[in-house]
């Protein structure tokens, strides 16, 4: 896959790299990050997050909270230093007991708000995966149940104004359309 060797002759250029994968909802950014994982974890010890465990549930998810969450994680993973996390339980509406991330060669961030600004500076790659809001949307609700359909319509808006505001994809090195 020429995405892979690209990306990886990116992280070379950095001692502790960081892929960011980036994108609207149901566009495939967990299955891409999946198949990177793949790939580079026979070479280098690597660390997919989510972005979905991060999220304090649907209001605000974009918000300082992540920010300031993935300014942590990147400071630690660029210090190579352990860093502990709250994952959010989506069943229970809260966060889960913080535990201990040892650091990684590779840190993969995957999600709606991966590729933000406050962290673009120390990103190897950024990767933007382009879809059809309409179909986006479709995919989520077969994966997640039609029972989130009306988060997910107001979860459109917040992404498309976080997206307008950080520019994600015009910052993005890698674009691939779904």
């Amino acid at each position: 896959m020429q995405l892979i060797e690209a990306l990886s002759d990116l992280c070379k250029s950095s001692a502790k790299p960081i892929i960011a994968i980036d994108g609207p909802a149901g566009s495939g950014k967990t299955t891409i990050a999946h198949d990177i994982f793949l790939a580079m974890a026979p070479h280098v010890s690597t660390r997919v997050i989510h972005m979905d465990d991060l999220y304090p549930g649907w209001a605000d998810a974009l918000g300082n909270q992540l920010t300031e969450t993935l300014t942590y994680i990147v400071a630690s993973h660029k210090k190579a230093a352990p860093f502990s996390l709250s994952f959010y339980d989506w069943k229970a509406g809260e966060f889960l007991q913080a535990q201990k991330c040892e650091p990684t060669e590779l840190l993969i961030l995957e999600g709606v708000g991966a590729g933000q600004s406050a962290i673009r500076s120390d990103i190897s790659a950024l990767v933007w995966m382009d879809i059809d809001p309409v179909v986006g949307l479709s995919r989520v609700l077969q994966r997640d149940g039609v029972e989130i359909k009306d988060a997910m319509s107001a979860w459109l808006i917040q992404q498309e104004q976080h997206f307008r505001v950080e520019d994600t994809q015009n910052a993005a090195d890698f674009i691939l359309t779904t």
